[in-house]
């Protein structure tokens, strides 16, 4: 009788210390997950770099899903998640909520048009200026692509799709024409390749997306059923042979890249958090994005920021 207390005591040692032991893995396991969420923008970029960092870092685990930048900046704010994927510019009020943010690399938002729109051989000539696309996106009586190309024959109605979802794409669009994303009209419709997806499948479509959803990564060439509209940019009724920039993947990121493309819609993509990092593994991970990871950028279909602009992203992780 007298070692049951004895045998009782020592198994609730032993189960305790498994129980700290576990404990101790299962914080540490966590400590080596991180959590990204966010815009649509930078999550391509963002699977790459992932998949490229597990490669020496097989111990990382990493989750990423897209919804939209607010989402990211939501769930970031809120603790949820460690990095929120975010593709416009924070407002003051978001700052002075004490949001932390760093940036990783750039892209535009381009204008859609469906590629067997019989209007576009047209349109290519002419481009459409801010203008005509206030014209397009602002309003909400009826618009006809011979608006656009001053052709009778293009005849047909003009239907608009926009971004039912706050997003980093709508707000850098809506920008780029002189308001905000909840001004913008038309039909709305959830996230990038929702957009894309409704604007190739409607002949009379028009929108706008990110260039790593009009784009085909693979061939650099627009995706099958979509083209870019070019923007006449000094509204002289012609696309110039500066302002011909969108036959190629390649051929837009040089033009964001040098600011011939107008910013907005060209932006820097960032991430946000509720505070500064502690986690060294997420602080690592950031370190690696703007040193090794920079050479995936373009690669991934985006544009590297400059050495400048890296060494002050840089300065922000000490």
């Amino acid at each position: 009788m007298k070692f049951k207390p004895l045998i009782f005591t020592t198994l609730s040692i032993l189960l305790m210390g498994s129980f700290i032991l576990m404990s101790a893995c299962g914080s540490e396991k966590k400590d080596n997950r991180i959590s990204i969420s966010g815009a649509f923008a930078l999550y391509p970029m963002t699977v790459k770099w992932s998949e490229m960092y597990k490669k020496n870092h097989p111990d990382v685990k990493i989750s990423i899903s897209a919804g939209g930048a607010g989402k990211g900046l939501v769930d970031a704010m809120t603790g949820m998640i460690d990095l929120g994927m975010f593709s416009r510019h924070l407002t003051q009020a978001e700052i002075d909520q004490g949001v932390w943010w760093i940036a990783v690399a750039k892209d535009a938002v381009v204008p859609t048009i469906n590629d067997a729109n019989p209007a576009y051989q047209n349109i290519v000539q002419k481009g459409v200026t801010k203008e005509l696309f206030q014209r397009i996106f602002l309003n909400t009586d009826p618009l006809y692509f011979s608006d656009l190309t001053g052709d009778e024959r293009d005849n047909a109605k003009i239907n608009v799709y926009t971004r039912s979802d706050a997003c980093g794409a709508g707000e850098m669009w809506a920008n780029f024409l002189g308001v905000n994303q909840e001004d913008l009209e038309g039909i709305g419709v959830f996230g990038d390749p929702g957009i894309a997806d409704a604007v190739k499948k409607d002949v009379q479509g028009v929108g706008y997306n990110n260039i790593i959803y009009a784009y085909d990564i693979q061939t650099g060439l627009p995706y099958t059923g979509i083209k870019v509209i070019p923007v006449d940019m000094n509204g002289n009724g012609q696309i110039d042979p500066e302002e011909e920039v969108y036959g190629t993947l390649r051929e837009i990121g040089k033009a964001i890249g040098e600011g011939r493309y107008p910013a907005p819609p060209a932006r820097e993509l960032y991430f946000v958090a509720k505070e500064k990092p502690t986690n060294p593994v997420v602080i690592a991970f950031l370190e690696w994005i703007l040193t090794e990871g920079q050479k995936y950028v373009e690669e991934a279909g985006y544009v590297q920021l400059d050495a400048e602009t890296i060494n002050a992203q840089k300065e922000k992780l000490k």
